[in-house]
């Protein structure tokens, strides 16, 4: 950590480096707080954002970057705007590096001024985790007991130890396609939280039969990795995978389809859903909600125990913003940072 005396004169910004982040300690329930404050304000027309584009660079097909821009009327005095690039690099692992890694620039949406720059790789990860957990607040049985999550990214953690803390689990399972991160990544939950972690072999152990499952792989063509046999009678399925893991004829079985946004889930090229817009399959006809309308009551959540639900989140920008802000106003109030003038 280091700091900087701001002088009265010129425009200055605050750097939050990753491990200032670190330093402030966040708790899994300040990210779901400001993950569920920010869906509802969604839901009730207090934001602003545009879909997400994509930018390809000529890399041989190793990764890609993704833009997010949002604003949160609701945030500090006047609202708060902000954008976030995050790329997505698949190969990382072979360097070292995260596979996702991100920078966050927070705005005054009055003067355009800049306020700071934020390392948003950690965002990232929390309100991707933050995002599922409010969801399943909602969509989930609340006496779910098995979780299966496909896939060990960075999100995963946060995934499994929110859900973790919001129900009374017996069992998490865990997979994903190398099976040295598939263990290392189970020793990591076992040595953080009490609820027995199975590592299983493939994506049907994982979730066949769970009350809650996750699929966040890292596919780079489509697969019908998921089908309609393993989804139990309640089940809540979250996919967010970048390419579609999900059998053509999933959504046959689903009982209700809810999107973090419906913009959102029809922009781009990738997602989870993408093949089943293209088909027909998913139309805005068919769609039950978005989340922010569950949070808000407009339109109703679970309704029945048997029902099975697919919540698909593409991630909002909106919640980084929610969640950069949190993080922004704890560094200013305890001097974390780096001043950077600006001009």
């Amino acid at each position: 950590m280091t700091t900087a005396p701001r002088p009265p004169d010129g425009l200055w910004l605050r750097f939050v480096s990753g491990p200032d982040i670190d330093a402030l300690e966040l708790t899994a329930a300040d990210i779901v707080e400001a993950a569920g404050e920010v869906v509802a304000a969604h839901g009730r027309g207090e934001t602003v954002f545009e879909p997400r584009t994509h930018l390809v660079p000529d890399n041989g097909g190793r990764g890609h970057f993704n833009v997010l821009r949002g604003h949160v009327s609701t945030l500090g005095d006047h609202g708060v705007s902000g954008v976030k690039v995050v790329g997505d690099f698949v190969p990382n692992y072979e360097l070292g590096l995260p596979s996702e890694l991100a920078l966050l620039t927070l705005y005054d949406p009055w003067t355009g001024v800049p306020r700071a720059i934020l390392d948003a790789t950690l965002i990232t990860e929390v309100r991707t985790g933050a995002m599922t957990a409010v969801g399943a607040r909602h969509l989930a049985r609340p006496d779910a007991k098995v979780l299966g999550h496909v896939g060990a990214r960075g999100t995963a953690h946060a995934n499994i130890v929110m859900l973790d803390a919001m129900f009374d689990l017996d069992e998490i399972r865990v997979t994903s396609r190398r099976p040295e991160s598939r263990d290392a990544f189970a020793e990591r939950l076992r040595a953080e939280i009490s609820t027995p972690v199975v590592v299983t072999d493939s994506v049907a152990a994982t979730i066949d039969g769970a009350d809650i499952a996750v699929e966040a792989t890292r596919l780079t063509e489509p697969a019908s990795l998921v089908t309609p046999d393993l989804l139990a009678p309640g089940s809540l399925l979250v996919p967010y995978g970048t390419v579609s893991a999900l059998d053509p004829d999933l959504l046959d079985v689903v009982d209700k389809v809810v999107v973090d946004d419906w913009r959102e889930a029809g922009s781009g090229e990738f997602g989870a859903l993408r093949p089943h817009m293209r088909s027909g399959a998913l139309r805005r006809e068919t769609l039950h909600a978005e989340l922010g309308e569950v949070v808000t009551g407009a339109r109703p959540g679970r309704e029945t125990d048997d029902e099975r639900i697919l919540f698909w989140h593409r991630g909002l920008s909106i919640l980084d913003v929610a969640v950069g802000h949190l993080i922004l106003e704890r560094a200013e109030g305890r001097d974390l940072g780096t001043m950077v003038r600006f001009r």
